[in-house]
């Protein structure tokens, strides 16, 4: 059993409060929850307007299943957020 975790660092350069980020924050976060069934959080930057941190992880059986879940999640949010993808970090454990 393995822990496959993955963080994107995303930039919104429109969004001008907290209430609005929290906003896309908090509708990217439900998607991905429901969507995968993987725990996901805003995990840093929480306090940064136009900025977007947020990990899911998820236990999966072994690797491949690990590196399919992250892709397909990347293609996720690249898809679902207007935001530009900044850096996405990936870590099997």
């Amino acid at each position: 059993m393995l822990i496959a975790a993955i963080t994107f660092r995303l930039r919104a350069p429109w969004v001008h409060s907290l209430k609005e980020k929290r906003m896309i924050v908090r509708s990217l976060i439900v998607k991905l929850q429901n969507t995968f069934h993987v725990s996901a959080a805003e995990i840093d930057e929480q306090d940064t307007y136009q900025t977007i941190v947020i990990g899911a992880a998820a236990i999966v059986p072994h690797s491949a299943m690990a590196d399919s879940l992250m892709d397909k999640i990347s293609a996720f949010v690249e898809e679902n957020t207007e935001a530009e993808i900044l850096d996405e970090h990936r870590e099997i454990r």
